[in-house]
């Protein structure tokens, strides 16, 4: 990625405006599980954000999903690390294992994330003007 274009951040925008959508409606399973569809989505569109801008903005060449969450943390991209490390847990779970309770879980921080996010993307689209 060369310095010339200005990183675009318009698709995590998007998942984060879908995901908005999911956790505003009535809560059921399906609701449920479209939250956490999206959660998934976001979250990996979030991370993948943090390591365009970090390219762009300081020619980071970093892959490690919690490193990039370490260096988030010290550029007051994020406010808390520890938070962004229990989001990524939730995304590993919800693609390997599927209950009622650990639905419910992801769902809770699909909601916790969606706050967050918003945060770091405001962030991020900031500092890359």
């Amino acid at each position: 990625m060369t310095k010339e274009k200005t990183p675009d951040f318009a698709l995590l925008k998007k998942a984060l405006q879908s995901l908005k959508i999911s956790l505003d409606m009535t809560k059921d399973d399906i609701v449920r599980d479209s939250c956490i569809q999206r959660f998934e989505y976001s979250f990996e569109l979030s991370w993948k954000s943090l390591k365009k801008y970090f390219l762009w903005n300081q020619n980071l060449h970093e892959s490690n999903v919690r490193n990039l969450f370490r260096e988030a943390g010290k550029a007051g991209l994020i406010d808390n690390v520890e938070e962004w490390f229990d989001f990524h847990r939730a995304r590993n779970l919800s693609s390997h294992t599927y209950n009622e309770d650990l639905a419910e879980e992801i769902y809770l921080t699909a909601q916790s994330f969606y706050k967050a996010a918003i945060i770091l993307l405001e962030r991020i689209e900031k500092l890359s003007q």
